[in-house]
C-alpha cells in the first residue's frame, strides 16, 4: 500500500511540511518542519495524534531557517534525532545569522545537533523504503526525498513547478543545481509526482516539458 503524504503550509516563507505516514504501521515521517508558532505546530501534532501515527523520522531537504524552524521542538515532541546532510552543518549552525538576515525578532537555536544522512541511507516506513537522492545547488546539503513504491518525490527547494531553487544565498551554486535537478530529479519516472518545498504539487513528465529553467 503507497505511503499517503499530507502537506501542510506554515510560516511566514510559505514553507510545504510534510507528514508522510504508512496507512498499515502507522509509522511516520516528519519532513521539513518548518512551524514556527505554537499554532503551526499543534495543528500537525493534532493531525498525527489523530492519525495514530509513530513518527520515526524528522527530515530536513536543507537547513535554511525556514524549513529548521520547528527542529528542536519537534525533536523533543517525537523523541527523535533530526536528520540532514552534513554539508549543511555550517548553515544549520549559522540560523540565528539567518534570522537576522531576515529581520526576523526572537531567540533561535542553531541547528547543529542532527544525523547526517547521504544517498547511501534508506529510510523504511511499514513495507515501504524512501531513498535519499543528494541534490546540491540552493544549498551544499541539499537532498530529495524518493519513495519509487509509492511514485513521488519530495524536492525541497531544488525543483518547483515551474521553476527551480534560488541560489544567490550563502552556499548557492546555479551549475551545481542545474546538474542536480537534471541528473538526479528528471531521470525519474514522468509519472512520479513532485512534491516541493514551496508551492504545488507537479510531475517529472511536466516539469520537463514546461519547466523552462531546464
Amino acid at each position: 500500500m503507497a505511503l499517503e503524504i499530507k502537506k501542510f503550509t506554515v510560516n511566514m516563507f510559505g514553507v510545504n511540511t510534510y507528514v508522510v505516514h504508512d496507512p498499515v504501521s502507522r509509522q511516520a515521517m516528519l519532513v521539513d518542519p518548518g512551524m514556527i508558532s505554537d499554532s503551526e505546530h499543534r495543528t500537525i501534532e493534532d493531525y498525527i495524534h489523530s492519525c495514530g501515527l509513530n513518527v520515526r523520522y524528522v527530515v530536513n531537504t536543507h537547513l535554511h531557517l525556514d524549513h529548521a524552524f520547528g527542529n528542536v521542538r519537534a525533536a523533543k515532541d517525537y523523541a527523535v534525532t533530526p536528520m540532514a546532510h552534513a554539508a549543511d552543518r555550517e548553515l544549520g549552525q549559522a540560523l540565528p545569522s539567518q534570522a537576522r538576515m531576515f529581520g526576523i525578532p526572537g531567540n533561535f537555536t542553531p541547528v547543529d545537533n542532527f544525523r547526517a544522512i547521504d544517498y547511501s541511507d534508506i529510510l523504511t516506513l511499514g513495507n515501504e523504503t524512501v531513498e535519499i537522492l543528494h541534490t546540491p545547488g540552493h544549498t551544499p546539503g541539499g537532498i530529495a526525498l524518493y519513495a519509487p513504491g509509492s511514485g513521488w518525490v519530495i524536492t525541497g527547494d531544488t525543483l518547483f513547478q515551474g521553476s527551480i531553487g534560488r541560489t544567490d544565498l550563502p552556499g548557492g551554486d546555479y551549475s551545481r543545481l542545474i546538474d542536480s535537478v537534471t541528473t538526479k530529479l528528471l531521470s525519474l519516472p514522468d509519472s512520479t509526482i513532485v512534491y516541493p518545498g514551496h508551492g504545488p504539487s507537479t510531475t517529472i513528465g511536466y516539469e520537463k516539458s514546461h519547466n523552462p529553467y531546464v
